[in-house]
Formats: structure tokens, C-alpha cells, sequence
């Protein structure tokens, strides 16, 4: 079984440029648009090693094409209205539906990147699968970094954009009440916290023009997200989590260990409660960045707290790295669980993590 292989988003940015000059002669759009179905197609042996190989230029250019064909997409959308690059969402939605069809569930995707790096670009590549099924629609949320804003900052980005995509429901064709969020390691940590914080006080903000809409979510996927900032040491890692220039101490605005009181704040584990949203939640445990231990302490306290949830284990599976076949089909049987009402049965489990397969 080949692995996928799931790289950092903002990875995709160091090729985009030579990409763009190969293929720009494919179709004519906008340049943010272009971009983004680069993030899905030019990157097949970094995004996903268990599907068929592309030919050449000719297979590549017809499999964007058709995807331009099936999916339409609004870049760059303006959430909270003060024109900020980072405070924007990407939309995508299925083309040829009709004016009085059901509304569609949603599926939105928030990058990670260590509160620090990402784009919003690389939502596409994961949600491709689910936007040709023309059964959902997808969103991918950027948001304040962390050398430009402190949290709360970053959750309230997350919840100004859920806001903005409710308020506006109607008229895009969405079900505001099927909303599952999907995130990778801090944006893990990002749709955790969507999934936990629905009505805290201080957390919700009041970014944009819809702070009187709701900012609760129907489900969430949560790739190998921090849950408890201020244990991330206790466990195996190549980074020091507690130092004054780590992620976590730059997402807080300060050393962690000198803002205990802020690190609790951030951390999803200390908001768990019986209203939250139910729960995926992948990690590998050779999670060399994120201590897979952070997924299992985060898991006891939403089933503590009785919020359905599922811990799925990659075994010997890393920062992203060996989620196979298996873990897509968790994530596609979760999601079509929670937001389709499919018949499933979805339980704690353990898979291998799936090997690498170099591409000659």
C-alpha cells in the first residue's frame, strides 16, 4: 500500500513559481485561481503517493480542466471587510446545480503552519475529493499569523470566517447547519478550538459584519493538532515547546511558561464540555512536532465531558507522514456520517502507517 504523504502547506509556495510558468498556457483565469488549482494538481508525488501517476503536461492539463469544469471557485473573499490579505477565505462550489436544489453541506479547511507560516491555497488539494462528489461544498480559511497578531487573534479569524460563511449561506447554496472543520497540526488546534468554544467569553470576538451569527460548527477533523499547550514537552520532540521563541510562545505573544494563564486559554482541553461538536481526530505516534499524547489527552476529555469522539491511530505514522488509504476513508466515512446522516460505524482504531513508495 503506498503512503500519501501530506506535506506543509506552505511548502507548496517554493514551486508554485516554475509551476506556473509550465502550465500557465493550460486555461486562462484569475491569478489567485490558477494558484489554487496548482495546489491540487502540480504536487502529486508531495500530496498523495497512492494515486495513479500523471503522464505528462497533456493528463495534467485535462484533469484541471475537467476540476475547472466541475468546481467553481471564488478566491480572496473578504471575511471581515478591512481588506487584510490573511483575513480571507477561498469558496469552492460545485458547478450545475440546480437554483432549487437541497442545500449542500460544508467543509472547511484551515492550514497549519505553527501559528506562523501556511497559506490558505493548500485547502483545495484536501478537499478535492469531497468537491467532485458534488455532494459538498468547501472553504478554506487564512488567518492572522502570529508575527503579525497574538492569540486569541488567530480563533478570532476562524469564527469571524464561520460567521461570514453563515450569514451568507442562503445565497451560496449551503446548509449553515452541516459545517464540519477540517485542520493539520495549529490548524488542527484551530478546528478544535472551533469544536469547543461555541458562546466562551473572549474567544468568539467581534471581527466583521455578522457578530450576531453563530460561530458553532456540526463536526470536526482534527489532524494532529496541539491540545494542551503547556505539556507539549512532556513528551519526545525536536523541538523545545517552551522556549521563548517556540510556536507556542510566539502564538501566546510571550515565553509560555511566563503566560500560563494565556497558554490554558489556547488550549482545547480546558474548554471541553458536553455541548461540543463531535470529534476525529487522526495523529501518528512517531509525531515527531506535536507528541501524539496531546490527541489522547484531548480525546479523554471530550469523552470525559460525553461529546462523541473517535481517536484514530497511525502507528509509526509521523507529522502527516504514512496517513494511507485508511485514514482517508475514516475521514470520508466520518464526515459523510455527520453531515450526509449515512449509516456508519465509526470507533477508536489503530492502522499502520503506510509506507513511503519513492516516485521515479
Amino acid at each position: 500500500m503506498k503512503a500519501r504523504i501530506l506535506i506543509d502547506p506552505w511548502q507548496l509556495r517554493h514551486s508554485l513559481g516554475a509551476t506556473f510558468s509550465r502550465f500557465r498556457s493550460f486555461f486562462t483565469m484569475t491569478k489567485s485561481s490558477f494558484l489554487l488549482l496548482l495546489a491540487v494538481f502540480a504536487f502529486p508525488a508531495a500530496a498523495q503517493e497512492n494515486q495513479p501517476k500523471r503522464k505528462g503536461p497533456g493528463n495534467m492539463a485535462k484533469s484541471k480542466a475537467e476540476f475547472q469544469a466541475a468546481v467553481e471557485i471564488r478566491s480572496d473573499i473578504d471575511y471581515v471587510g478591512n481588506d487584510n490579505p490573511r483575513q480571507k477565505l477561498d469558496l469552492f462550489l460545485p458547478r450545475g446545480r440546480a437554483a432549487d436544489a437541497e442545500p449542500l453541506p460544508l467543509v472547511v479547511f484551515i492550514h497549519g503552519g505553527g501559528w506562523a507560516k501556511g497559506d490558505k491555497r493548500s485547502g483545495l488539494f484536501r478537499l478535492r475529493e469531497f468537491l467532485l462528489t458534488k455532494k459538498y461544498a468547501g472553504a478554506s480559511i487564512g488567518y492572522r499569523l502570529s508575527d503579525e497578531a497574538q492569540w486569541p487573534s488567530q480563533i478570532h479569524d476562524c469564527k469571524a470566517a464561520i460567521r461570514w460563511l453563515r450569514a451568507n449561506a442562503g445565497d451560496l447554496g449551503i446548509d449553515p447547519d452541516r459545517m464540519a472543520v477540517w485542520g493539520t497540526s495549529a490548524g488542527g488546534h484551530l478546528v478544535a478550538m472551533l469544536g469547543v468554544s461555541h458562546g466562551v467569553e473572549g474567544l468568539e470576538g467581534d471581527l466583521g459584519p455578522h457578530s450576531d451569527v453563530s460561530s458553532e460548527v456540526a463536526c470536526v477533523v482534527n489532524f494532529f493538532g496541539p491540545s494542551e499547550l503547556l505539556t507539549m514537552n512532556d513528551h519526545p520532540s525536536i523541538m523545545d515547546h517552551m522556549a521563548p521563541d517556540s510556536p507556542e510562545s510566539k502564538l501566546v505573544g510571550g515565553p509560555i511558561l511566563e503566560n500560563p494563564n494565556k497558554a490554558k486559554n489556547a488550549s482545547p482541553v480546558t474548554w471541553a464540555s458536553s455541548d461540543d461538536e463531535p470529534s476525529l481526530i487522526v495523529h501518528g505516534t512517531d509525531d515527531k512536532l506535536v507528541p501524539y499524547p496531546q490527541s489522547v489527552v484531548l480525546e479523554k476529555a471530550l469523552e470525559k465531558a460525553g461529546v462523541p469522539t473517535v481517536l484514530l491511530t497511525v502507528k509509526g505514522g509521523g507529522h502527516g507522514q504514512g496517513f494511507g488509504p485508511a485514514v482517508s476513508e475514516a475521514v470520508t466515512a466520518f464526515l459523510n456520517h455527520q453531515l450526509l446522516g449515512e449509516e456508519k460505524t465509526i470507533s477508536d482504531g489503530e492502522v499502520d502507517a503506510a509506507p513511503f513508495t519513492p516516485r521515479r
